[in-house]
């Protein structure tokens, strides 16, 4: 049967992909792991492979692929390892606000960069007291001249250590009624006075994926940063959002079809009670069931990738897609180390750390409640 969206022109991509990262990225995970930090200098490897912003115009040094070639990149990466996900962030969800609504000008000067990995990027919308609640955001931006001042403090921002330009979700008109139409997206770089980073932040999982407080006191940022226009802020996010949560419906997927990869090998090798752990019936089981989740969830995830490659609304599938696939390698994780015993709280097995990473894609990018929140509302309840 023809599959939804891949083509033969995927699959060498695929496997070009997985044997970079076999030499660069998989031999070294557990370093990044431990030093809690991607080197900028694998950063600049997948660049100079065309394995950032692909779908990005030739123009600015992408390759101007069809969105099918970030979906297998962001497969691959998960498989090595969910503390990547912070490149996936970069390509998929920071870049295409730039490519959607930046100038021409901010285009020439930041695309390509962003494409050889020069330039990291960041969103910054989360802060200490609003999550998913945008419309209240608290940081302001303030017209002064020919430049912006911008005051808040912003929080769990992935790439926030490393991040050369930042896309800051504020409040240009702190007094607007309704309070979204107060939201504009204003670009940060690196070396703008008043911007400062705060703590890394210590996290559960995600080890090597540097998350950050990022403060804005008094910061300075001319005017031509602004992203799109004024005002405008919060429908711009609302109209990425759909792309962000695909992402995470892909990389749950890819964790739980590897997490169940790894399982079966080791409850075929593991011997108990002088037989394969995997010979028992509750081993089958549970191993039957979280096949059948995981080839429900690919036909699911393939399909809607396919919907979103043709620019069809997603918006209530790719709802239900990030609630139930998260959902549900959340609770593979669990199982998978159960059937693993007591190695499975080992460091030294991979599970360990599936089951530390996996919690959080029911978090970010709207939290799982929020997600049936929205199903609900479009089946006009």
């Amino acid at each position: 049967m023809k599959h939804p969206f891949l083509t033969d022109d995927h699959e060498i991509f695929r496997k070009s992909l997985r044997k970079f990262l076999e030499k660069e990225a998989a031999p070294f995970y557990e370093k990044w792991e431990e030093d809690r930090l991607i080197p900028r200098s694998f950063w600049r490897k997948m660049g100079e492979q065309g394995f950032l912003c692909p779908d990005t115009d030739e123009k600015y040094g992408g390759s101007g692929v069809d969105w099918g070639f970030s979906a297998v990149i962001n497969e691959e990466l998960e498989r090595v390892g969910s503390g990547l996900v912070g490149v996936g962030l970069h390509s998929d969800i920071v870049v295409p606000y730039i490519v959607s609504y930046g100038t021409e000008e901010q285009k020439q000067r930041w695309l390509p960069s962003c494409v050889t990995g020069e330039i990291i990027t960041a969103i910054a919308m989360t802060e200490p007291g609003t999550g998913s609640d945008l419309a209240n955001i608290k940081t302001t931006a303030r017209l002064e001249g020919d430049h912006y001042v911008l005051n808040g403090q912003k929080t769990f921002i992935t790439n926030g250590i490393q991040s050369d330009l930042v896309v800051v979700a504020c409040k240009t008109d702190p007094n607007a009624n309704p309070k979204h139409k107060g939201v504009s997206l204003i670009v940060v770089e690196r070396d703008a006075p008043g911007f400062s980073r705060g703590r890394k932040l210590n996290k559960v999982g995600l080890h090597c994926q540097d998350t950050a407080e990022l403060i804005f006191e008094d910061c300075r940022v001319p005017k031509e940063n602004l992203l799109g226009e004024e005002g405008k802020g919060f429908t711009y996010l609302m109209e990425k959002l759909q792309q962000e949560r695909l992402l995470v419906a892909i990389a749950a997927q890819a964790a739980a079809e590897e997490m169940f990869r790894m399982t079966l090998e080791y409850v075929k090798s593991r011997e108990a009670f002088g037989r394969p752990v995997g010979q028992f019936q509750n081993t089958q089981f549970k191993m039957a069931e979280m096949a059948t989740d995981i080839e429900m969830g690919r036909a699911f995830l393939d399909s809607l990738i396919a919907e979103h490659l043709a620019g069809e609304n997603i918006v209530t599938k790719v709802s239900m897609a990030k609630w139930k696939l998260t959902d549900a390698a959340r609770k593979i994780a669990t199982e998978c180390m159960q059937l693993h015993g007591g190695y499975g709280y080992m460091e030294e097995y991979e599970i360990a750390r599936r089951y530390r990473d996996i919690p959080v894609a029911s978090i970010y990018a709207g939290t799982n409640e929020i997600m049936k929140v929205i199903i609900a509302k479009n089946l006009g309840l």
